[in-house]
């Protein structure tokens, strides 16, 4: 298999750190140059059929985009240790936690870094402040329920390290870029960031 990767783009990080806490060693990793624009070159877009990393292309050709979608592949293939969930109803939780951290945390940082870091201009057709602050605003919104939830829980969706904590603390890291901090009243996020950071898997990820 091919991992198509990026290591200035968050999504690919995600599944690199899935790959790195199973012990993934038999997959190429192909770094793409986002900012120079090869992943919308022809060559690629045939290869992926969209202009997006990451991409994993399996030995018989066929192609799997989008994150979390390769990540759970890599779960059916290498099931230990489970990042998924091993009944249906840790299976809904974590997915359930998952969706809420990309949907209001990881994709809204990821708006606020692209319209407000300079370097990232390339990447839009046109960087919007306000859509930056908009998203920062929205963020840090959600970055209060995560607290709440951290109060009585060492990771976010089961009683060990999953995916959802991954896309979470994936999507925090990114606004780094721009030296970005939470709020320093989220004492309980922060010990939840602090202890995923200190995962061996994350500096593997990184």
């Amino acid at each position: 298999m091919k991992l198509y990767t990026s290591h200035r783009a968050p999504n690919p990080r995600r599944v690199r750190w899935v790959m790195a806490e199973k012990g993934i060693e038999d997959v190429e990793v192909i770094e793409v140059d986002i900012l120079t624009g090869e992943h919308k070159t022809p060559e690629y877009r045939t290869r992926v059929g969209v202009p997006h990393v990451p991409a994993l292309e399996l030995d018989d050709g066929t192609t799997i985009s989008e994150s979390v979608a390769i990540c759970r592949y890599l779960e059916a293939l290498y099931p230990e240790p489970n990042l998924f969930g091993r009944d249906a109803r840790e299976q809904a939780v974590i997915e359930m936690w998952t969706r809420r951290c990309e949907f209001y945390l990881a994709n809204p940082i990821m708006l606020s870094v692209r319209h407000s870091h300079p370097a990232l201009a390339a990447l839009e057709a046109v960087q919007v402040p306000q859509l930056a602050e908009y998203n920062r605003v929205a963020a840090e919104k959600f970055m209060k329920t995560l607290d709440r939830r951290l109060a009585d829980h060492e990771f976010l969706a089961a009683d060990r390290f999953t995916i959802a904590d991954i896309v979470g603390v994936v999507g925090l890291d990114f606004a780094r870029l721009i030296k970005y901090r939470p709020p320093e009243e989220l004492t309980h996020l922060a010990r939840w960031l602090a202890d995923c950071r200190a995962r061996p898997a994350a500096a593997a990820g990184a």
